[in-house]
Order: structure tokens, then C-alpha cells, then sequence
């Protein structure tokens, strides 16, 4: 399977090869399409939306493309293809499917929420299950991702279960001051070259996602989602349970492609593209889960309390002339000792996660670049917190066994 993730990868950096700041875009659609998802693009026009299901297309073996701007006004046979006369002729309601939306491998769909109702039913079901009810027979697709744009948000209850089935969601605005240059040198020409034998097939994505269900979603991870589940129900994010099984499918393909046996820490940068429904939230959720990098479950308040009430402790003790009883002296060393220990296991944590920050998260394929240098500096600075804790207890330790040694002497 390694050949597999290296194509991948070589895939990857073909697709985000001459693009300026929409590498995030790029590297989203083929994750949706490698998980069996589907991605949502947010943002005015001209932002390169279409461009990216263009370059999605580009990284499967003989994959059919269709794109389609939708309006109020638009007909079902602009989707799906127009009723087939002979079938009429013979009392069947079918569709000519060939070289529409049923046929397609992958869709660009501008202006998704203009979709109406005669359109919907037949969209979600597309879109879900990968069917199309063509006539009185529902036909399987071979559809394998769905780019899908608007320049707002839905706005209206009838389109949230459409909204609800693009597990991937990304705001795409104009490009930033400093990229702007680079977007004026750009080429119109500028062509992702993928080898044919490199292309993906339909049995490169079931082996895929067959190895996916094998990694390993450990503890912490765990603690990390339902933590960040509890948070979006305090902030009134609504997150569906199915969302949410669905989010643990995307982060083990993001381990897995990216080499790993187990989902990790860095996985979980891509929450921040599942979860919000408001563009705002995207960065609220970014923000909890950056707090929590390298942190876990760990909360740096609990021992800080601890060690300041024993340095009180001990500073009036040493004020103080009276004897000290030995017993309660040791029990004190013994606790300070414990939480000793409890600190040591915390930096072997970090030890482990800025290890895998310099290892893993440099060769994950998804993980966008300017997270890497953040990250890095997040672990260090907790990592210090921590080191500080543990010299107080040192300092703490050795005062309490000058006191006891003092009662000994005396």
C-alpha cells in the first residue's frame, strides 16, 4: 500500500502546483474524494472555484467531468439529462443520462443552493448514496466527488439536509496582499500533468478506504471529540450525529494517506473544515482545537494550585520556629513526589507530540504548511509550562527534606 500513498502524493502536489492560496482547496477536494465526500466552496465570484473540481477531475484514471451553474429557473433535465422520446413512445419515464450529472465521476456545481425543489430529492439522493432514480429503476453512479460553490451560504430549512451532506466546507476569498503579485505573473495556460499510470481508479479508492477503517482512533483523540462536542453544544454549533461518524472516517483516511497506523493530533487541523455552519465558527472551532494542541486533556491550572498553596505551606513553616511532626512532613515529600511523577509523564507526552510535529506532520498530506510553524511553537511553550511546574516541585521537594532533616538533627 505504500505505492499507493506515494501516488497520492504525487497527485497532491500536482494538483496544488502553480496556485496561489488555494492549496487548503485543492488538498480538501481530494481528501472528500478519496474519503467518499463531498466539498463545499463559499465565496464571491472569480475565486478559482471552479478550477479546483477541474484539477480534481485530473487526478482519476478516465473520469467523467461535468459542471453546471445553477439558478432558480434551472430544470432537472440540466442535471440529469432530457426524457428519452422512445421511452415515452413505450410508457417509460427515463432519462439520457450519458454525459450528465448520473454519469459523472466528478461535478462542479456553482451556486448549489439555487437548487429547487424538483432538482433536491433527486441531488440528495445522488449525493448520499451515490443512486439515481432513473424511471421506476434506481441505477447505480459512479460518482466519486461533488465540488459544490456558492457565493452565500442556504438560506431556508429545505436546503439544510443539502448543506448537511458536504462534510467538508471551506470559505474561499480573494487573495491576500502579499500573494497578490504572484497572482498578476500567473499563466492562463498553466496544465497539471499527471501521468496516466499514476491516475486513481475505483479499485485504488476501495483499497483506500478499506485500509482506512483499519487505523486506530486512540484515547486521546476520543477525549479530544467528544470535548470538542460538548464545546460546539455550549456555542450552539449543531453538529449531526452523522456528521460526526463521519468526521472519524475522514480522519483515519487523512492518517492512513499520510502513512500513519493511528489517527493523531494533527489529523484533527481538518475539523475545523467539517464542523461550522456559520463562517465565523470556522475559526471559533480553529481556535479550541489550537488551544489544544500538544495539551489534551490536561488541565496546567490543577497542578499550578497545588504547588502554590505547598510553597505557602512551606514558607510558613520555615517562618515558623515550632517543631514540625516528622509524619506529616514525609506525607507531604510523598505528595509532592507523586505529582512529580504525574509531571514527568506530561513532558514524555510532549516529548512524543513535538516528536511527531518534526516527523509526522512534515510528510501528512494534508495538513496545510502555515499550521506547521504555530503548532511548533504552541508545544514549546506549553512544554516550558510544564518544565516550570516541575523545577517548583523540585524546589518544594528539597525544602520539605531540609525541614525534615532539621527535626532529625534536633
Amino acid at each position: 500500500m505504500k505505492d499507493l500513498t506515494n501516488r497520492i502524493r504525487t497527485i497532491r502536489d500536482a494538483l496544488t502546483e502553480g496556485l496561489v492560496e488555494r492549496d487548503v482547496a485543492v488538498r480538501l477536494a481530494l481528501l472528500a474524494a478519496l474519503t467518499g465526500e463531498h466539498l463545499l466552496l463559499i465565496g464571491p465570484p472569480g475565486t478559482a472555484k471552479s478550477l479546483v473540481a477541474r484539477r480534481l477531475r485530473r487526478a482519476f484514471k478516465d473520469a467523467a467531468y461535468f459542471e453546471r451553474l445553477l439558478t432558480k429557473f434551472s430544470v432537472p433535465e440540466e442535471l440529469f439529462g432530457p426524457l428519452s422520446i422512445k421511452g415515452l413512445e413505450e410508457d417509460r419515464y427515463e432519462r439520457l443520462t450519458k454525459s450528465y450529472l448520473p454519469t459523472a465521476s466528478v461535478a462542479f456545481l456553482d451556486e448549489i443552493f439555487k437548487a429547487n425543489s424538483a432538482i433536491l430529492n433527486a441531488l440528495l439522493t445522488l449525493l448520499n448514496e451515490r443512486e439515481f432514480d432513473n424511471g421506476a429503476s434506481r441505477e447505480k453512479t459512479p460518482l466519486v466527488a461533488v465540488v459544490g460553490a456558492s457565493n452565500e451560504l442556504p438560506e431556508g430549512e429545505e436546503l439544510d439536509a443539502l448543506f448537511d451532506r458536504f462534510l467538508l466546507r471551506l470559505h474561499v476569498g480573494p487573495v491576500s496582499k502579499d500573494a497578490f503579485p504572484g497572482l498578476l505573473k500567473l499563466r492562463d495556460d498553466v496544465e497539471v500533468n499527471i501521468p496516466e499510470e499514476l491516475g486513481l481508479t475505483e479499485g485504488d479508492l476501495d483499497a483506500v478506504r478499506k485500509e482506512a477503517e483499519k487505523v486506530q482512533v486512540p484515547d486521546g483523540v476520543m477525549a479530544l471529540l467528544c470535548d470538542l462536542r460538548e464545546w460546539c453544544i455550549a456555542e450552539e454549533i449543531w453538529v449531526s450525529d452523522r456528521r460526526w461518524r463521519k468526521v472519524v472516517k475522514l480522519l483515519q483516511t487523512s492518517a492512513w494517506t499520510s502513512g500513519l497506523d493511528a489517527v493523531s493530533v494533527w489529523d484533527c487541523w481538518l475539523l475545523q473544515h467539517c464542523l461550522w455552519g456559520e463562517t465565523d465558527e470556522r475559526e471559533k472551532i480553529y481556535d479550541w482545537y489550537a488551544s489544544r494542541v500538544g495539551v489534551e486533556t490536561v488541565d496546567q491550572s490543577k497542578p499550578l494550585r497545588i504547588i502554590t498553596a505547598w510553597e505557602g505551606d512551606l514558607s510558613e513553616r520555615k517562618k515558623n520556629n515550632r517543631r514540625h511532626d516528622p509524619i506529616i512532613i514525609e506525607r507531604l515529600i510523598k505528595n509532592v513526589e507523586d505529582e512529580k511523577t504525574k509531571m514527568r509523564g506530561y513532558e514524555m507526552n510532549f516529548d512524543a507530540q513535538i516528536k511527531s510535529l518534526n516527523s509526522d506532520i512534515q510528510e501528512h498530506l494534508w495538513v496545510s504548511d502555515e499550521f506547521i510553524e504555530p503548532a511548533s511553537r504552541k508545544l514549546n511553550e506549553t512544554r516550558l509550562n510544564f518544565l516550570n511546574i516541575r523545577n517548583r516541585l523540585v524546589e518544594v521537594t528539597d525544602g520539605y527534606k531540609k525541614l525534615l532533616t532539621s527535626e532529625e538533627r534536633s
